[in-house]
C-alpha cells in the first residue's frame, strides 16, 4: 500500500484505527483460507505470515504462498472497505506486494518478528511525535522534522510529555506493540434440537470447542507471549 493511497482516502495521523482495523480483518480473512498459517503480525500498512513448518500448501511452492497471500489479502480489503469506512467510497483498488523468506529455526524466526516489532515502536514513537507537533503546535511538517532529526527515544518521550502532557506508555498498545493474530481454541454453547426416547422435543445447551482467530495487542519479544503459547510453532526437528 502506497502513502498515495493513505492521503486520497484521509487517513488519520498518525494513526487510522479503521484503517488498521480493516488491515487486521483482511489478515484474519487470509489465515481462514489458509489454515496452515499459524502466526500473524501486522503494523501500519504490512502484515507477516508464518507458515507451520509441516505444511505442504501448494506443495510449498514459494510463488504460489505469496500470490495467493496477496490476493486473497487485496480482495479482503476491499471486500471489507466498508465494514470499517461506512459511506466513504473506496476511490481505486488498493495493491499489496509480497516476498517469502524462509528461516532456519524458530530463533531465527522470533528474531525476525521482534525486529517487525521493535520497528513498530519506532516508526509509531516517532510518528505520535511528528503529527503532535504538526497538529498541536502548529509546525510545518519540514518544521517538525527538523526538530526531530537527531533525536533519541528518550528525547522524543520528554517532547511529548513536557510539551503536550502525553505519557507515550499510556498510548493504545494496539499502536505501540502492532496485532499479533494466532489460532485459539475457545469454548462457545449453542442450541441444538433433541428429542430424547419417549420425551417431547426441547432445545439442549451444548459447549463445543472451536479454533478461532484471535488477536493480541501485546509483546511478543521476550519469552512471556511464547511460554503462554507453546503450539504456535512447531518443534525445530519436525
Amino acid at each position: 500500500m502506497t502513502s498515495k493511497f493513505a492521503e486520497q482516502h484521509q487517513f488519520t495521523k498518525p494513526n487510522d484505527n479503521r484503517a488498521l482495523g480493516l488491515m487486521s480483518r483482511s489478515a484474519h480473512s487470509v489465515m481462514e483460507e489458509l489454515e496452515d498459517i499459524a502466526i500473524a503480525y501486522g503494523q501500519s500498512d504490512e502484515f507477516s505470515f508464518v507458515f507451520k513448518r509441516s505444511s505442504t500448501w501448494f506443495k510449498r511452492r514459494a510463488s504460489k504462498l505469496m500470490t495467493h497471500v496477496a490476493s486473497q489479502f487485496s480482495s479482503s480489503y476491499v471486500f471489507y472497505w466498508k465494514e470499517f469506512f461506512g459511506d466513504q467510497p473506496i476511490l481505486y483498488p488498493p495493491s499489496f506486494d509480497g516476498r517469502v523468506i524462509l528461516y532456519p529455526s524458530n530463533r531465527n524466526l522470533r528474531d525476525y518478528l521482534s525486529w517487525r516489532q521493535a520497528d513498530c515502536h519506532i516508526n509509531n514513537l516517532y510518528n505520535t511525535v511528528f503529527w503532535t507537533l504538526v497538529q498541536r503546535a502548529g509546525l510545518t511538517t519540514a518544521q517538525a522534522e527538523d526538530r526531530l532529526k537527531g533525536t533519541l527515544a528518550a528525547d522524543k518521550n520528554e517532547i511529548l510529555f513536557s510539551e503536550f502532557d502525553i505519557n507515550y506508555n499510556n498510548e493504545s498498545a494496539l499502536h505501540r506493540k502492532g496485532t499479533t493474530l494466532i489460532w485459539e481454541k475457545r469454548n462457545e454453547t449453542v442450541t441444538k434440537r433433541m428429542k430424547p426416547p419417549d420425551e417431547e422435543e426441547k432445545h439442549v445447551p451444548v459447549i463445543r470447542s472451536r479454533r478461532r482467530v484471535q488477536a493480541y495487542h501485546c509483546d511478543i519479544i521476550g519469552d512471556q507471549f511464547w511460554e503462554e503459547h507453546p503450539d504456535i510453532l512447531e518443534d525445530d526437528n519436525c
